[in-house]
């Protein structure tokens, strides 16, 4: 091995090992590596330069603007408040129809305030049917967390996934080109929770439902949400955040403070929906790409006055942005070193005989379980050069690889720290840590299995 590689290897195991032991913060950690591969000389100013001026920093930048100037209209708020008056209508019923609601806008919005906001409205519909809010939590952040499988936007491990093919010389992907895989996997996935995965829960939801109905009686009948034994914290409230994956860590709940009370501002909400949507179809119908609608959305929101500088400022989430930046020049010294390609053979190796196949089933299944360990965005810059030198390898489409990063770098289940919002209602619910294996390690099996069918009728080798 060059000295190069050897580098790049060591910073990348340093990097990883940092992020698993979680006790830094992810963006830290990855800027770290970056300045230490520029200072060795693996990679160059220019790498630096474009890791911080790709596609997906600018999209995502743009992107959390406009979600922003959405979120402070009272927009979101407003449509899930109005959801909480269908628990009158439809029971229990209604509970999974404001979580499918959810998943449906995490296709288009950043996942973390969705569950935020939505959090509380799911807790008081539970408890206002006497149920345990256990029961419905886990699902609404993995029904958040599909969503954002179903469009490129709908995570920014899609935008880095595309930019990472880009730099190999892909074509860059549409904005709803994986929506037909990402709706089979969302749909069997809710099936599953629906019918099964909740059930799951049955047990620790069944015995706190008693206690809540013991104290009810034993005080006389009293409102059935003052007896919830575990409190939601306020939004903004701080709590200690476990240590586990980079993604454990992001999205500050302190920027969505009082969110889920903020009255409807009509002029500002309907002003920031057209423009989203403005957004949406320019990218859709291929009039500008991605990055360029979405950047121009965010600019004409502060022209219009919608949005101040300050504001979108404070939407910005820098910590995901920089996290992506760094991670995209890291990804780029596997590939400048050949190190990406030697991971590759020796994949190849091993899988080639049993043709592209075979050989997608287990790099999806590698992707996935890794998700469960690593940061999305890590998983995404490891994954996606190998993607592209596997196919290139069996001389096949790079696209069906590109799109099962996609989907298994952001289906993470079986952890509550392998995603942001399983942070956030694994310490909401109060579950304990094999609560979300029992429920989310089959869901990743399910979702691998839904993945293979699909994929490759949508993106044929």
């Amino acid at each position: 091995m060059s000295f190069d590689q050897i580098a790049a290897l060591v910073v990348l195991v340093c990097v990883v090992a940092a992020m698993i032991h979680g006790k830094l913060r992810p963006d830290v950690v990855a800027l770290a590596g970056a300045a230490v591969l520029l200072i060795l000389g693996v990679v160059r100013p220019v790498e630096l330069q474009g890791a911080f001026a790709s596609p997906a920093v600018i999209a995502l930048a743009g992107l959390f603007v406009i979600a922003y100037a959405m979120e402070l209209s009272g927009l979101l708020a407003f449509l899930i408040r109005k959801a909480k008056g269908l628990t009158k209508v439809f029971g229990r019923h209604a509970i999974w129809m404001v979580i499918g609601l959810c998943g449906s806008v995490g296709g288009f919005l950043n996942n973390t305030p969705v569950v935020v906001l939505a959090a509380p409205v799911i807790r008081d519909m539970a408890l206002s049917l006497g149920l345990s809010p256990k029961r419905f939590l886990m699902p609404l952040s993995y029904a958040v967390i599909m969503g954002g499988l179903l469009t490129l936007i709908g995570t920014s491990t899609n935008l880095l996934v595309n930019d990472m093919a880009r730099n190999a010389g892909q074509p860059s992907f549409g904005l709803f080109e994986i929506t037909g895989v990402g709706l089979s996997i969302a749909v069997v996935g809710g099936a599953y929770l629906y019918f099964f995965g909740a059930r799951m829960l049955d047990k620790t939801a069944a015995r706190e439902e008693a206690e809540m109905a013991a104290k009810r009686e034993a005080q006389g009948g009293g409102p059935r949400r003052r007896f919830w034994p575990f409190a939601l914290p306020k939004l903004g409230e701080q709590r200690a955040t476990p240590s586990g994956s980079g993604d454990a860590v992001l999205g500050d709940v302190d920027l969505y403070e009082k969110g889920a009370e903020r009255p409807l501002e009509l002029k500002r909400a309907l002003a920031s929906l057209i423009v989203f949507v403005a957004v949406v179809a320019v990218a859709a119908f291929g009039l500008a790409p991605i990055a360029a609608s979405a950047f121009a959305g965010a600019v004409a929101l502060i022209l219009m006055r919608i949005i101040t500088a300050e504001e979108a400022y404070a939407g910005l989430r820098p910590e995901i942005l920089l996290l992506i930046a760094g991670m995209v020049v890291i990804g780029s010294s596997l590939e400048v070193t050949g190190l990406a390609q030697a991971g590759a053979d020796a994949l190849i190796d091993v899988i080639r005989p049993y043709g592209p196949w075979v050989a997608l089933f287990i790099f999806y299944g590698v992707t996935l379980f890794a998700t469960d360990i690593l940061s999305n965005a890590t998983v995404a810059v490891l994954f996606s050069p190998i993607a592209v030198a596997i196919a290139v390898a069996l001389s096949v489409d790079a696209r069906p690889f590109l799109v099962a990063v996609m989907m298994a770098a952001s289906a993470a289940f079986a952890t509550p720290f392998s995603y942001q919002t399983n942070v956030l209602v694994f310490q909401m619910g109060n579950y304990s840590y094999m609560d979300f294996v029992k429920v989310g390690l089959p869901l990743n099996l399910i979702t691998w299995a839904t993945g293979m069918a699909v994929i490759p009728i949508f993106f044929p080798f």
